[in-house]
């Protein structure tokens, strides 16, 4: 059975294979565009007494082909001197029939036709005055179309940034998303028309949305048709603490590693600085090969081949109730209805996330052939995980990976499980008389503590990360794709369990440690919006610079044992 099962493996992981194909053709990186914030270029350009356009024709030479329009407040239109705002009780005191409590405007005709249908209130006309009954300087009020219609002449990447508020109309003939726009991002912390009426405002919008990297929009899920571009900017109280080499680091690595396409700038307070952040970006995309261009959302039709993929992960599952020592078909079965419920759609891939890992700890610890098995598998098990996990949605970010936490704690937990023996009476009694060591209490506490280290470091916003480790991750990622420390830490346990001479225990302990870092290899893969080679050679990365730590390992501890014990 077991011959079976591995024969049925193999067969399906090479029928998956061509599922990948699709998946490496959207995860092409570019073509990407630098999109500057389009207040704050108003704001520098006015300040050394230049227009906007002309601005953006000083940072076209510097590869900024794109102008991010925020949606103006009305307060705005009246810093600019477009509009006067006076309340209701000044105007009767100049002898007009305004109300008191009311908020009154006059100025530009175009942009008060617009105000007047552009909320869910009464209002009224006093001469030339438009009046309200609340105060409106707060509500968004539009954009300056005038300064959009040059950008789009000059050939400029335009994209709008329209504000949800609560009182605002979403008319089809409010230029709420203007003729011209080439994308929008959405302003705030919610999408445009959430929660009631994204229907409404799903009608005004025309062009791809952005999705941006750290800000999760609720509703924005509700314009995945119109096509979705992800989007990274680093916010600007940040920025400011970065030097522009260290910034430009951050762009690059979003466009070549997590597939943005919108890279949202602001220009430093000196423009010496931003001269050298935007050559450093340039630079960084030319070395990787990423053009800049017009952005297009990526395009991703699942392969029917990816339904091999669950063959493999059932004969996967096979393979595991055969090699635990205790209850294995139970383990098995209970493990596949457990992936089913929490996952539903996605528990094929959690099912491969958890299983594969494992399946390497469960024959014969022969040196370093173990450690080749171990991770033989877990690649296999990142291509089942790729094939079923691989959707328009996980791609984009939209639907992420459903138990990613599950996948650094179960897969080691089942490795110290496969460590029981059948007779577990006799071991239990066995363990329970074992004299406890001061030194072996020590060790278990080190193991404990490395564990919980290893799931509080779990993702970008980790708690726990010292500063030395985030200077080499920098200095790594500037030489390679950077390895995730877990599987280095993983992988050099390997050697340091398997060839030298620890007794049974000991040996378990580094094993269920190295455990840790296989697990974090199918960790890496379902990260779904990461493209899959980067995600490959992360891992690969990894392993080697291990497995080569691991040796150097070997070697230090057998001449500290030698000079121990002489």
């Amino acid at each position: 059975m077991r011959a079976f099962l591995q024969g049925l493996l193999l067969l399906s992981f090479l029928l998956s294979l061509p599922a990948l194909g699709p998946r490496l053709q959207a995860d092409r990186p570019g073509p990407v565009v630098l999109l500057m914030d389009g207040k704050a270029l108003e704001d520098e350009a006015r300040a050394r007494g230049e227009d906007l356009l002309t601005a953006l024709r000083r940072y076209r030479a510097l590869g900024v082909e794109g102008v991010a329009f925020p949606e103006r407040f009305l307060k705005d239109w009246v810093d600019t001197g477009a509009l006067f705002y006076r309340p209701g009780a000044e105007l009767r005191e100049m002898g007009l029939p305004a109300r008191p409590g009311w908020y009154y405007l006059k100025g530009e005709s175009w942009l008060l036709d617009l105000l007047e249908g552009a909320y869910e209130f009464p209002k009224e006309r006093v001469g030339p005055w438009l009046g309200f009954p609340v105060d409106v300087s707060a509500f968004p009020a539009f954009y300056d179309l005038e300064a959009i219609r040059k950008a789009k002449e000059e050939g400029f990447y335009v994209a709008v940034r329209p504000i949800n508020a609560r009182l605002r109309r979403l008319d089809p003939g409010l230029p709420i998303v203007p003729e011209g726009a080439d994308a929008v991002v959405f302003a705030g912390l919610e999408a445009l028309g959430y929660p009631y009426r994204l229907e409404e405002a799903e009608a005004l919008v025309r062009v791809p949305v952005a999705l941006i990297e750290g800000t999760p929009q609720p509703g924005l899920a509700a314009f995945r048709e119109k096509g979705i571009l992800r989007l990274f900017g680093l916010r600007y109280e940040w920025q400011l603490t970065l030097s522009p080499g260290e910034a430009a680091a951050k762009y690059v690595l979003a466009a070549r590693e997590r597939g943005h396409k919108l890279l949202y700038l602001r220009p430093y307070p000196y423009p010496e600085d931003t001269e050298a952040f935007l050559k450093e970006i340039h630079r960084g995309l030319e070395a990787s090969g990423i053009p800049l261009g017009r952005p297009e959302p990526p395009a991703f039709t699942p392969s029917p081949f990816r339904f091999a993929a669950w063959v493999g992960v059932l004969a996967g599952l096979g393979l595991l109730a055969l090699g635990l020592p205790l209850y294995g078909p139970l383990v098995a079965g209970l493990l596949l209805l457990f992936a089913l419920g929490y996952a539903g759609g996605q528990g094929g891939a959690l099912l491969a996330a958890l299983v594969f890992p494992v399946l390497g700890f469960l024959g014969p610890r022969n040196g370093l052939w173990m450690w080749l098995r171990a991770l033989g598998y877990a690649l296999m098990g990142a291509v089942f995980l790729t094939a079923l996990g691989s959707r328009p949605e996980s791609l984009l970010g939209l639907a992420p990976f459903k138990g990613v936490s599950l996948t650094l704690l179960l897969p080691p937990l089942l490795v110290a499980y496969s460590f029981l023996e059948k007779d577990l009476k006799a071991m239990l009694l066995r363990l329970w008389n074992h004299p406890v060591r001061l030194g072996e209490a020590f060790l278990v506490a080190v193991g404990l503590g490395l564990l919980a280290l290893a799931l509080l470091r779990r993702g970008n916003e980790a708690p726990i990360v010292p500063e030395w480790e985030l200077r080499l991750r920098s200095l790594l990622q500037e030489a390679m794709v950077r390895p995730r420390f877990k599987e280095v830490f993983g992988h050099a346990l390997f050697p340091l369990a398997l060839l030298l001479p620890w007794p049974r225990w000991a040996q378990n302990a580094l094993l269920f440690l190295a455990a840790l870092g296989v697990a974090s290899i199918l960790n890496t893969f379902s990260h779904f919006h990461t493209p899959f080679l980067i995600s490959l050679f992360r891992t690969l990365n990894g392993a080697l610079l291990g497995l080569a730590l691991g040796l150097i390992g070997v070697i230090l501890v057998r001449r500290l044992w030698r000079w121990w014990w002489g």
